[in-house]
């Protein structure tokens, strides 16, 4: 009778040994697989902003962390080839990484843009709207391909990018509008606004490019 109960108990603790393997070969594993995917695909979207926007001193310590966790992922990789799920769970960390790296880039709204704005109705309302807000604006008459127009230009950081848009909908809403990206800027009129990349600990990874 005791020889069963201990067999019984050896069966039970058995199973659930193999019960343990086997979700953590299927969920947990490719589960850690995915997320690491995630966080090091995200890490090098936003390295490369970094890196156009000139933060030369921060793209590198982002480039370290990136690196660092795909090779704590590849290694995982290599050492379960035989593992499907693991595959899997790479591709779709990969997938997803570049969704999340791409929201959190545009949430940084790093750099300046430029925006152009051609309107063939009167353009003296968003002007001043705009010179309101402390946006610096320049304005000339152009010749369009069916009359006169008004051509501005504004040069805004990417945070102000919204509110622009919302200018210049509601006073020309049938304007023709484009969006550039700025390499560069110097002396120039922009809205002051204190953000975290005025915090005196990151003023050190600011671009340091010049205007040409």
């Amino acid at each position: 009778m005791r020889t069963r109960t201990i067999a019984c108990e050896t069966t039970a603790a058995n199973i659930l040994l193999v019960s343990d393997e086997a979700l953590y070969t299927w969920f947990v594993l490719p589960s850690l697989i995915f997320l690491a995917r995630i966080l090091d695909v995200s890490l090098g979207t936003v390295r490369v902003v970094f890196v156009s926007r000139g933060l030369k001193y921060l793209a590198p310590v982002i480039g370290f962390f990136e690196i660092l966790v795909w090779i704590l992922a590849m290694g995982q990789i290599m050492k379960n080839l035989a593992n499907p799920a693991c595959y899997v769970a790479y591709a779709g960390g990969f997938a997803m990484g570049n969704f999340v790296g791409m929201q959190i880039a545009e949430k940084l709204s790093l750099g300046l843009v430029l925006v152009r704005i051609i309107a063939r109705a009167d353009t003296s309302a968003l002007i001043e709207c705009l010179r309101a807000g402390n946006y610096g604006v320049t304005s000339v008459d152009g010749q369009g391909a069916a009359g006169p127009v008004k051509i501005v230009f504004t040069v805004v950081p990417r945070r102000e990018l919204r509110n622009v848009v919302k200018s210049i909908r509601q006073f020309n809403p049938g304007a023709f509008y484009t969006i550039g990206e700025v390499d560069s800027a110097e002396r120039g009129v922009f809205p002051l606004r204190r953000s975290w990349r005025d915090w005196r600990l990151l003023r050190m990874f600011r671009p340091f490019r010049k205007g040409k």
